[in-house]
């Protein structure tokens, strides 16, 4: 059978996750419309009749603001190395920038079979196609390591069917590396703290979604239910009052819908405790920053 890692790389927003989870047919990432919701390596496992691709979702490579952003980036460079294939996601939309050339600079010298993919075709036009195709080509010549070229839309699905075909072609002969009934190698506890800052990013807005890191303390499985408790940290006492909302108004809703979510995970009834805690710049302090990641073997 083929099996490999296949690493979908790109700037914030670019619609990673939203490939990811149409790739697999199933939600298996968090996404939002605002940037840099994904912040860590999330292996993601699709078996198909003939292969089995572990789909790697990164954070998009950005100019980091803090030393949370900079861990972020040096995960999703991290995340390049030593893969089978690259998806190299370009928005048509938000035109090519900088930051886009500066990921084709690291995907070039990375030297790994890479398909570029341009995303949102469904909104775009052809003069926005076609000037991405220029400025992207000025970095990634005839000398790359560009295999193929699909134009896509995650959201529509259009074109998915030809990229995945050409994914499995890429792919060579290998081990099943998870077991079928696998969908993604991280933890249950990351999963729900991924999924309670999903409802974050989508209710709340402006610095808010990025001021906020999840942690569940604890998985409890009772008679009739599954106890979690998680602590939202923010790092102002206002951000925290956003939170809870007026009348503990905010929370209820971010639980309740990040309630249904777990439930349908665990299939299985859960009772979500969820506390705000206010841990001034979390985002500069290196303890807290490794807590909320899960996983440190992604920063080596």
């Amino acid at each position: 059978m083929k099996s490999g890692f296949v690493a979908v790389a790109g700037k914030p927003n670019v619609g990673k996750s939203t490939l990811i989870n149409a790739l697999m047919k199933r939600k298996v990432v968090i996404v939002s419309d605002k940037p840099q919701t994904t912040r860590n390596r999330i292996n993601c496992v699709l078996n198909t009749p003939e292969a089995q691709i572990v789909l790697v979702d990164t954070p998009g490579i950005h100019k980091p603001l803090h030393k949370f952003g900079e861990y972020m980036v040096k995960i999703a460079v991290n995340a390049l190395k030593g893969q089978d294939l690259i998806l190299f996601l370009i928005d048509p939309i938000d035109m090519v920038r900088e930051s886009d050339l500066n990921i084709a600079k690291i995907i070039k010298e990375a030297n790994i079979p890479t398909i570029l993919v341009i995303n949102k075709i469904d909104a775009a036009t052809q003069e926005q196609i076609q000037e991405a195709e220029r400025r992207i080509k000025s970095v990634l010549d005839e000398n790359s390591n560009i295999i193929a070229e699909f134009k896509i839309s995650a959201l529509t699905g259009k074109n998915l069917n030809e990229l995945l075909e050409k994914i499995i072609e890429t792919l060579p002969e290998g081990p099943q590396y998870y077991p079928e009934d696998m969908t993604t190698d991280r933890p249950l506890a990351f999963m729900i703290s991924e999924l309670i800052r999903e409802k974050i990013f989508h209710l709340t807005s402006e610095e808010i979604p990025h001021s906020t890191a999840v942690v569940v303390e604890e998985i409890t499985n009772k008679e009739n239910l599954v106890y979690i408790r998680a602590e939202i940290y923010v790092e102002r006492p206002s951000q925290k009052g956003i939170i809870i909302g007026q009348k503990g108004r905010m929370i209820k809703k971010i639980g309740m819908l990040a309630r249904k979510d777990i439930e349908n995970i665990l299939d299985d009834k859960v009772y979500l405790d969820l506390y705000v805690k206010v841990k001034d710049k979390w985002r500069q302090k290196d303890s807290i920053i490794l807590n909320t990641i899960g996983m440190r073997d992604d920063l080596d």
